[in-house]
């Protein structure tokens, strides 16, 4: 039992030169291997870009090819979601599908290791979603080896008010998604874990009573301070610098950023820089162009991700009125670069964001989100010094809880627990407050 555990980390979505879910996997993978000795399970998928960042495959990881029933699947997802990036329910009921064929063959190609002791603890990183069921779970309790899941994250409920970014989304299954919890295979997993790391606190809301014992909170997404070099100022000089980053679709709010900000663009008070694409782009360039802001407001469409640390660092303030976001990883992409966020009091972003970190602005209708976003604007376009202590405010809180070597601490505590070398269960590190 002393000593570091041996960990086969299951993270069938694991790439480090993806965005998303991908790149949870992979960074929260490498962090644990810095406090156990890991050996990564993943998609074939993301064997080549694993060997380029120089693991050895065999000795550091492994990857299964589960393509023969995964890849016609995705394709039928892809046809049924109705466009790229949207049908995210849909896709989720794909994955739930063709899943649990991946854990077979995981299973079938660990298993004997597996019952014989070589591993201390199984943990299924990702999928992240917990509508996802993981018949490894009992299978590793059969074997009387500690399974842990997590993070789970998913699922907010859609703001009643933006039902009509709901259908634009396509997100038809929504409207049913809680009758996963039903599922015999999702009672399973989580009854068969030893531990049960939720990434927000909705999540944390969806699992049983009886098993909020052996659940800890842990938001899904982190920071590697190498990947943020540069330093933003928030309280410097100049027009106010807000920018918005995100796919420009009804839901972020793009076009409420656009509208709230729209006296200060005219008046010479404010810039927008707006960075990312999607279907409502064409739109909002008209509508740039029909409020008289154009010339204030840069449309940089789709950046690499390291271009975009450099559009935000020459920022003031994130402003990001998206209504429904699970992780909100933007938000701490830009307390990594010292930069406040405006967002909406709602989900993901909202608990990561604390009053000394940034400003949240009431969920409500377009209009009172609209409102409330030009008001702690103009507020702000005059108050340089609340954006610098907010900006550093937040700095300080990305290092305190949001590294992935943070995380991975916490995790190691929670490994710690399931082995029965530690008798506390791990205080979260990330506070509301």
């Amino acid at each position: 039992m002393p000593g570091r555990p041996k960990v086969l980390v299951i993270a069938e979505a694991a790439n480090p030169d993806w965005v998303s879910v991908p790149l949870i996997g992979w960074s929260l993978a490498r962090a644990l291997g810095r406090v156990a000795d890991v050996h990564l399970v993943t998609q074939v998928r993301n064997r080549d870009a694993i060997l380029r960042a120089g693991l050895v495959e065999g000795k550091d990881f492994t990857a299964i090819d589960s393509e023969a029933f995964a890849r016609p699947l995705w394709a039928l997802g892809e046809r049924l979601r109705g466009g790229a990036g949207k049908g995210w329910t849909t896709l989720q009921l794909i994955n739930a599908l063709s899943y649990p064929y991946f854990e077979r063959l995981v299973w079938r190609r660990f298993g004997p290791a597996i019952r014989g002791g070589a591993y201390d603890i199984v943990h299924r990183v990702t999928p992240l979603s917990p509508t996802i069921a993981s018949p490894l779970a009992a299978k590793c309790a059969r074997a009387g080896v500690p399974f842990v899941l997590g993070p789970l994250n998913g699922g907010v409920p859609w703001p009643a008010a933006f039902d009509a970014a709901r259908r634009a989304e396509r997100e038809w299954l929504s409207y049913l998604r809680d009758a996963y919890k039903a599922l015999p295979g999702r009672r399973r997993s989580l009854r068969h874990s030893a531990a049960i790391i939720v990434g927000s606190r909705h999540t944390q809301g969806e699992i049983p009573a009886s098993l909020q014992a052996r659940t800890v909170y842990i938001p899904e997404n982190g920071i590697d301070p190498a990947r943020f070099t540069r330093r933003a100022d928030p309280g410097g000089p100049g027009p106010l610098r807000g920018v918005f980053v995100g796919r420009m679709v009804p839901y972020k709010g793009p076009d409420m950023a656009l509208e709230a900000a729209a006296p200060l663009l005219r008046d010479g008070r404010m810039r927008l820089d707006m960075v990312g694409d999607g279907p409502m782009l064409a739109d909002l360039k008209a509508r740039a162009e029909a409020l008289g802001v154009a010339g204030a407001v840069t449309f940089h469409g789709w950046l690499a991700h390291g271009t975009v640390q450099d559009v935000l660092a020459d920022a003031h303030l994130l402003t990001f009125p998206s209504v429904r976001e699970f992780g909100g990883g933007v938000v701490l992409e830009a307390m990594a670069l010292g930069l406040p966020s405006l967002i909406v009091d709602y989900a993901g972003p909202a608990e990561l964001l604390t009053e000394a970190t940034g400003w949240k602005v009431p969920l409500g209708d377009r209009v009172a989100i609209v409102e409330g976003v030009r008001a702690a604007l103009t507020r702000l376009e005059a108050d340089r010094p609340a954006l610098a202590r907010a900006g550093q405010a937040g700095l300080a809180r990305v290092h305190d809880a949001f590294t992935w070597d943070r995380k991975a601490e916490q995790i190691s505590q929670v490994y710690d627990w399931v082995r029965g070398t530690r008798d506390d269960w791990p205080e979260p590190l990330v506070r509301d407050r």
